[in-house]
């Protein structure tokens, strides 16, 4: 369904750096850098068939995040779950909500973190166990 997620950041070093990590625990490669016809910079990492990207706004206007939005990553294990979530931490994210940990939602048991990346994206890293349902 999608092509790719873009967020917007003011600080565009202190993205890549944040997300250099989180995507590291996650196995994406190295983002390779862009730059727009208007001289903005942009990141993209590629992942099992996705693309994320990181911009600085092209209408020169600060980057916002969207309130209500949250951009959600499958994870392999409860393990990677916590390990996105500490990386996401320590480089520069915001935790929020309750602690990483098991959920049991409408649609069955989840394990989930939520954080906040520097320009306050809202992010969730997520892993749905295997059940009999």
């Amino acid at each position: 369904m999608f092509t790719h997620i873009m967020v917007g950041t003011n600080d565009i070093e202190r993205s890549k750096r944040f997300y250099d990590a989180v995507f590291g625990v996650l196995g994406a490669g190295e983002a390779f850098r862009n730059q727009a016809k208007t001289g903005h910079a942009r990141f993209f990492y590629r992942h099992d068939g996705g693309t994320f990207g990181v911009t600085e706004p092209i209408n020169g206007e600060p980057a916002t995040f969207a309130n209500g939005g949250t951009i959600g990553f499958k994870c392999t294990s409860p393990e990677q779950v916590r390990a996105f979530h500490e990386a996401a931490v320590v480089n520069g994210g915001t935790s929020i909500e309750d602690p990483p940990g098991l959920r049991e939602g409408s649609l069955g048991p989840v394990y989930l973190a939520y954080v906040r990346d520097p320009d306050g994206n809202k992010l969730c890293a997520l892993h749905r166990p295997k059940t009999s349902r």
